[in-house]
């Protein structure tokens, strides 16, 4: 006798969906799963992606099948594939990088910043904005000598200054010394942060916050015991290398520094 030929499997079930691999490029809107975390691609680390919510906060996750929601529905996050067909790049500051750069010569006008840690800040975020402007980014090494040394450089036509401060908030000593500057080729800016080490995200260096440390502690030593990163030559490195991008910083330390770009390469 013939047998009944019942076709495919009957015990089989329904054929499952195959789940979509979607290439995780900058500011793909996707959700975790597991957690409902939602954000948009900021970058591939190996295996893992970064996702920024609408707060700004970062979080990485594992690129493992099916482990992500895209418009409502599973999918699968793959590194993107680098197409010669791609558009401009950008810098770290977020503008077109222009290519095949030489540094401008430099311009009369300066930007001073408090310290060293300010001023490698600065250049790793906007470096490549700066030399095509032509603008030198010198620190200070404090504040407390400002008006001395604004009347030693003369500022005027051509030979602005604008001055980054830190912890520049209503009553501090910063704002105190700061305060009774009027110059029209002079522009004072700053951030409400201790130190420019809280300018950059928690998350971009691994932590879940900055340490509060007492009045009377040295704020980077306090900073360094709290999270077990020795001394604070070891606690920078660790910093400005989680610094890559615009991304990594504080929205007031954005504006503080473009603001001031803009003024030092303004006419006048």
């Amino acid at each position: 006798m013939r047998s009944v030929d019942y076709g495919a499997d009957i015990l089989s079930g329904k054929r499952r969906k195959k789940v979509p691999e979607i290439a995780a490029e900058p500011d793909l809107v996707v959700e975790d799963a597991a957690s409902g975390f939602c954000g948009a691609v900021v970058r591939v680390e190996k295996d893992n992606v970064v996702l920024e919510d609408r707060h700004g906060k970062q979080r990485l996750f594992p690129m493992r099948p099916a482990a992500f929601l895209h418009e409502g529905e599973p999918a699968t996050l793959v590194a993107p594939r680098r197409s010669a067909a791609r558009g401009p790049s950008r810098s770290a500051s977020g503008s077109v990088k222009v290519e095949g750069l030489r540094a401008r010569t430099a311009r009369g006008s300066r930007i001073w910043v408090e310290g060293l840690h300010d001023a490698e800040l600065v250049e790793r975020i906007w470096g490549h904005d700066l030399r095509v402007e032509g603008v030198v980014v010198e620190p200070l090494h404090g504040v407390d000598d400002l008006p001395g040394l604004l009347a030693e450089f003369a500022p005027g036509p051509g030979r602005r200054v604008g001055v980054l401060v830190d912890h520049l908030v209503a009553g501090s000593k910063e704002s105190r010394l700061v305060e009774d500057l009027d110059h029209e080729h002079v522009l004072v800016t700053g951030h409400p942060f201790v130190d420019v080490w809280q300018a950059v995200k928690p998350a971009a260096v691994g932590i879940e916050a900055w340490p509060q440390v007492p009045r009377d502690e040295e704020w980077k030593q306090g900073v360094c015991d709290r999270l077990g990163w020795g001394d604070p030559r070891e606690g920078w490195r660790r910093v400005l290398a989680g610094a890559t991008g615009f991304r990594d910083v504080e929205p007031p330390l954005l504006t503080a520094v473009e603001q001031l770009i803009d003024f030092v390469t303004a006419e006048g």
